[in-house]
């Protein structure tokens, strides 16, 4: 398998009313109707995705629940402990050891760590607001992701208006 595709996918926006955590902070109401529409999105414009790896945070894993519930056949999940609050050389870490068999990947995650990594990928800077996805081409195996390997294909927030 020669060509890989990773998607970074900020989670949506989250509610800062209460007093809980970070790790629990739960989605706001906009963060509600802006997930599902990054869902619909990705079901319609991605072939396949082959594995999810979510931050464990409250935000994030409820950001691809609903966004999961728009595809026919979601993928895998895994949460992994490495996504929170995570540094571009941290999420670099977790992609390197993603499995060989997954050509597609999602990662659910947190800025500033996203538009880090987004930027040490592609070689340029690019915001990644709530709900905000990237779907970025690399050549190889995960293990050979660096500075500047990837290609932006895709980036920004779904719009507002999706067919269904």
């Amino acid at each position: 398998m020669s060509e890989r595709t990773l998607i970074l996918f900020r989670h949506a926006k989250s509610d800062w009313s209460g007093q809980e955590p970070d790790i629990d902070r739960p989605l706001a109401e906009r963060g509600r109707r802006q997930a599902p529409r990054a869902g619909l999105w990705l079901a319609h414009n991605i072939d396949r995705i082959d594995l999810a790896v979510v931050s464990p945070s409250n935000r994030t894993r409820s950001t691809w629940k609903l966004a999961a519930a728009e595809f026919d056949s979601p993928p895998p999940v895994r949460t992994d402990e490495g996504v929170y609050a995570a540094s571009a050389s941290q999420l670099l870490g977790v992609v390197r050891a993603l499995p060989d068999d997954a050509a597609t990947v999602v990662l659910v995650g947190h800025n500033p760590g996203l538009e880090d990594f987004l930027s040490f990928l592609i070689g340029k800077r690019i915001s990644m607001p709530t709900s905000a996805i990237a779907v970025i081409g690399l050549d190889g195996s995960w293990s050979n992701a660096g500075p500047s390997t990837g290609t932006l294909r895709a980036s920004g927030r779904p719009p507002a208006k999706l067919p269904r």
